[in-house]
């Protein structure tokens, strides 16, 4: 999000983008345009330490801390004149096992504006701090609708024949997950409709793309458990470790329907976004904010969590049946996301938060 969302606002702002040092990363170099400097991490607040540095000589007008309260509680004690802001993306980082609730209160008040990526995660923070709802703000995500294209393009036609070529899944009917393989993405959820859906149709492939973690193919005991129940269905079941980004297009691109059964704590879910620019209708849960995204009944379906298997495998089945249908809800969702969930929207309000606070 910060090196696709950065870069278009460097022409009304001056933009500088800190983050940590990884293999393969450089310690100084541009993002579009937009100088990036990275510091390596280590025990006792080294990294932070390391940017709180550079930051006294950068002198900005307003610092963002991205997903870490601590981090913007301790800038903006060391920094008073700066305007700080805490942008989360998700609720993990106000879990207890990040951080105590006496801290986590005393962060948040201490900002000046927190940003969020969906009205269900302000709603949820809101719940928790009642008395910090007012500096709360919202900026969907989204993504570069000129990355992905249409599965039903002539264009995106022949890459779809491509890649299901390449793979060896061509005349398949693919139903497609995308993302960590986490218990809260609800992968298991999925994999218990199989067996019903390919009764209904023989030529359902079920593809599993994506591991447990960012990068890795390391296997967890969930990620061991949900292979040992694919077997029995390896010809509809197949699982495709990790994929860099670049090619997170193409395989929404080659689906047919995708599925997020994510659950309740899902604050965005931005493989939504990336299902809807390629064209396909998405069947997600009625969760999180995934609700903000999915349009029921227009560009997709959500489901109702406690009946995920029933509802989940009577989507499947219709859509399957009625190529007619994937094509309505697919274009309508493409079109979606071009008029509400492209990087440039969410710059847009960015910037617009920025110069209503520090010009």
């Amino acid at each position: 999000m910060v090196e696709q969302v950065c870069p278009l606002i460097k022409h009304r702002a001056n933009v500088r983008i800190f983050g940590r040092t990884g293999k393969g990363l450089r310690r100084f170099g541009l993002i579009k345009g937009v100088p990036c400097e990275r510091f390596p991490a280590g025990k006792g607040g080294k990294y932070i330490s390391a940017v709180y540095l550079r930051l006294k000589t950068f002198k900005p007008d307003l610092i963002q801390v991205e997903n870490r309260p601590r981090f913007a509680y301790f800038l903006k004690k060391k920094m008073p004149k700066s305007r700080v802001w805490l942008y989360l993306h998700s609720t993990t980082f106000l879990s207890k096992r990040h951080i105590g609730t006496q801290q986590l209160a005393r962060s948040l008040r201490a900002v000046d504006r927190i940003v969020v990526n969906s009205a269900f995660l302000k709603n949820h923070i809101g719940q928790l701090f009642p008395g910090i709802k007012g500096k709360i703000s919202v900026n969907h995500l989204g993504v570069d609708p000129d990355s992905f294209t249409s599965r039903w393009s002539k264009k995106g036609g022949q890459l779809r024949e491509e890649w299901l070529r390449k793979h060896r899944m061509q005349g398949r009917k693919i139903i497609l997950f995308l993302g960590r393989l986490i218990p809260m993405k609800g992968v298991h959820h999925l994999l218990r409709v199989v067996p019903d859906v390919v009764k209904e149709d023989p030529s359902a492939l079920f593809v599993i793309v994506g591991s447990a973690f960012y990068g890795s193919k390391r296997k967890t005991p969930y990620v061991r458990k949900l292979e040992r129940a694919a077997k029995p269905y390896s010809k509809h079941i197949r699982f495709i470790p990790y994929v860099p980004y670049d090619q997170v297009a193409r395989w929404f691109g080659a689906a047919d329907i995708a599925v997020v059964p994510s659950s309740a704590r899902e604050a965005f879910g931005l493989v939504n976004v990336e299902a809807m620019a390629a064209g396909i209708p998405v069947i997600a849960t009625r969760a999180g904010g995934m609700k903000e995204i999915v349009a029921d009944g227009e560009t997709g379906y959500l489901l109702d969590p406690q009946m995920l298997r029933s509802q989940l495998k009577a989507r499947l089945t219709q859509l399957l049946r009625d190529e007619t249908l994937r094509k309505r809800l697919g274009t309508a969702s493409a079109e979606r996301v071009r008029e509400q969930f492209t990087w440039r929207h969410t710059a847009d309000r960015w910037i617009k938060m920025i110069e209503s606070e520090v010009t």
